[in-house]
């Protein structure tokens, strides 16, 4: 077998994601593959967290994955790029990154709870980007694990080409191996040590099953060639090559997806999964080339590099780690490259592989092969490596929006620069988390996926960074308008010795149609207000009209028309009039029927048919106008008109609601008045908020 750190052929790699709903135990299966194959000296496990890739303190904390990992190793002379992914949906832009760059995926599947959610949204995805699929069934020493239940939901979920390529020994506490449907072989798991499997005969109880399976298994096979469907057909043996060459023929592009099954904790079955990994799965060069913008990228190492970054992570002592796929030509350590979206030349150090714990450097990497470089200066995921400036951009990954939102503040004053500095790394990281200063608030806010998510990024500017911050629930921006009409007077007037001030303005005001903000009119005849005062009488009214009468929201959908005043050819001033217009605007703006608007939100959700009465019930409750209803393969999708004030909790309502199976997006709209009862507690918190600021 070859060392890890020589460079081998693109057709003897196997770049593979690990992907599955939270729960799953994909960690464990990561943990179980990397001892099995001699990356690691002893199996880790996540209670103890002891694995290899939740290494991270808040993923020990929390058991569960948050990042991608990519760990490198050796099986059978071939290399597998093996990539573990977060199953929590508010980490899915990891599990996406690594789908695009790998030609192949594992879906581990919990014998217990069958096929769940974010397997069926990530199947759909991989479907997309058409990548082999294969599916490890997990857990089946579990109580209630069904190898056979589990198989059929996948079926139904996934379709009748997905096929059983294994089937256990014994069920639930007493599973003790698996049957090779291949090869008509049984494989007792004696311990959890490395290799700890002996061959034995298939059980007398499991032949007749075994056999029912393994035909089940030959006419799927069968079906990827017609002279072996012939030769089948006839009673002829067919092989175990042609077998396995049919096997992966079929599976690298959607005509069969292998079933496989164990027990990751206990190593179980692993050994067989890495046989099936580097047997049944396609190497890049048997994946086929890339077709991006116009240039076919193939896995040849005498072509030009063309590198795609998938990953960044925000490290604070060695910087950016960026993760990347070579898709054609050789990447050497101590080069320099061109990043082709800033279109500067990057010097690239040392090349990294992660295997297990430990770290290499090694000298290249070659096509179809996936690694590390530490230190580039201005690249980051999403960006090309490449020998000249060639214009391609990978297709932009469809992410879902972020829709849990907070008021972020340091704890510590002084640290606002610092913050904001380490959240936009973590946005490089992370490309769902949404940073943006509130305009109209002033608020500094993080968006997230879930609450978990947000928390998740305030933890890690803590641990990474060295920043306390606290979070709060964004403040809504309502806005004020008027619905009557008003007449007022402004008149600043000021004498203390020596030159005085004077300014005296007189204006209407009325209510502009929906949509439109401000309006200034200047109606002055006669030059009683000479030209050269009226801006400062403008930029008085919309200094008034910046905080409102009745809640000191900013006002909007207003004309001002000024019709009348007067000036002193020696006291006027430009401040006068400034003073004066907002003065004039004050008093207007009382007089003429103030009313407080609410932003309004299109929310777009996804949820079961089984609970689609349940969250239009509490949309309603929410005072959301449902907008109509349409099915969407096993989902249906619902879109509503709902104030943005009842959504900034929503995210763990429709958790609950959907047991963790709804999502949703959401989308501005516009303003509408808030309902007097509504209003009125909107006001009053307001008050109480200005005489506590001002006590």
């Amino acid at each position: 077998m070859r060392p890890m750190g020589d460079r081998l052929p693109a057709d003897r790699i196997r770049n593979v994601a690990l992907v599955g709903h939270r729960g799953a135990g994909k960690t464990s299966l990561h943990e179980a593959l990397l001892f099995e194959a001699g990356a690691t000296s002893r199996l880790g496990s996540v209670p103890d967290a002891s694995t290899v890739s939740d290494s991270d303190p808040d993923e020990q904390s929390r058991q569960m994955s948050i990042s991608a990992s990519l760990s490198s190793f050796a099986w059978r002379d071939r290399k597998i790029n093996l990539l573990d992914t977060p199953g929590e949906p508010s980490f899915v832009a990891d599990a996406l990154g690594a789908l695009r760059v790998c030609e192949s995926a594992v879906f581990v599947v919990n014998a217990v709870m069958g096929v769940e959610v974010s397997t069926s949204r990530l199947w759909a995805r991989a479907a997309e980007l058409d990548i082999a699929r294969m599916l490890f069934v997990n857990m089946l020493d579990r109580e209630r694990a069904d190898f056979y239940r589990a198989l059929e939901q996948i079926k139904r979920a996934f379709g009748p080409h997905a096929v059983a390529t294994e089937i256990p020994i014994g069920a639930e506490q007493h599973v003790e191996g698996v049957i090779d449907l291949v090869d008509m072989t049984a494989f007792r798991q004696d311990s959890a040590e490395r290799g700890g499997w002996s061959e034995m005969p298939i059980p007398d109880e499991l032949a007749e099953r075994a056999q029912e399976y393994r035909e089940k298994l030959m006419d799927e096979v069968c079906e990827v060639s017609d002279s072996l469907m012939e030769r089948y057909l006839e009673g002829e043996t067919i092989s175990h090559e042609e077998i396995v060459d049919a096997l992966k023929e079929g599976t690298n592009h959607g005509k069969i997806f292998p079933v496989v099954c164990g027990v990751a904790t206990r190593n179980l079955g692993t050994s067989r999964l890495l046989d099936a990994i580097v047997e049944d799965l396609p190497s890049p060069v048997k994946h086929g080339a890339l077709s991006i913008g116009g240039v076919q990228l193939t896995a040849n190492e005498d072509a030009e590099l063309f590198a795609y970054v998938f990953k960044t992570r925000a490290d604070p002592y060695a910087g950016r780690i960026n993760l990347m796929r070579i898709y054609q030509g050789v990447l050497p350590a101590d080069s320099h490259v061109l990043n082709t979206r800033a279109h500067v030349k990057e010097r690239v150090g040392q090349l990294l592989v992660f295997a297990g714990k430990e770290v290499r450097h090694v000298q290249e990497f070659g096509p179809g092969d996936i690694g590390a470089v530490a230190k580039l200066k201005q690249t980051r995921a999403g960006d090309w490596l490449a020998d000249r400036d060639e214009p391609i951009e990978m297709p932009r990954l469809k992410l879902p929006a972020a829709v849990m939102a907070f008021a972020i503040e340091p704890k510590n004053r002084g640290d606002e620069e610092k913050v904001f500095a380490s959240l936009r790394r973590l946005q490089e990281e992370d490309p769902t988390i949404d940073l943006h200063r509130d305009r109209q608030t002033g608020e500094q806010i993080v968006a997230g996926l879930s609450q978990v998510h947000v928390e998740v990024v305030v933890d890690r500017l803590r641990d990474r960074f060295g920043v306390e911050v606290s979070l709060q629930p964004p403040r809504v921006p309502y806005q004020e308008t008027i619905r009557g009409s008003a007449r007022a007077r402004g008149r600043h007037k000021k004498q203390s010795g020596g030159r005085g001030q004077f300014g005296d303005c007189h204006i209407e005001i009325e209510p502009l149609a929906i949509g439109d903000e401000f309006e200034f009119v200047d109606n002055i005849k006669g030059g009683v207000i000479p030209g050269s005062f009226i801006p400062a009488v403008e930029k008085g009214v919309r200094e008034a009209m910046a905080s409102g009468v009745l809640a000191g929201y900013p006002v909007k959908g207003v004309r001002v028309r000024l019709f009348d005043g007067a000036h002193h050819s020696v006291d006027s001033s430009e401040i006068a009039f400034k003073l004066a217009g907002v003065q004039a605007m004050k008093e207007a703006l009382a007089q003429a029927e103030p009313v407080l608007l609410e932003p309004i939100m299109l929310v777009t959700l996804s949820v079961p048919e089984a609970y689609v009465g349940d969250v239009i019930g509490d949309l309603n409750s929410r005072r959301g106008r449902p907008q109509g209803m349409e099915p969407d393969g096993a989902m249906t999708e619902i879109k509503a008109e709902v104030p943005m004030a009842e959504m900034l909790t929503y995210a763990p309502d429709l958790r609950s609601i959907t047991g963790g199976q709804g999502d949703y997006t959401l989308e501005f709209l516009g303003y509408e008045e808030v309902p007097g009862h509504l209003a009125q507690k909107v006001v009053a918190k307001a008050s109480d908020e200005r005489a506590t600021a001002h006590a």
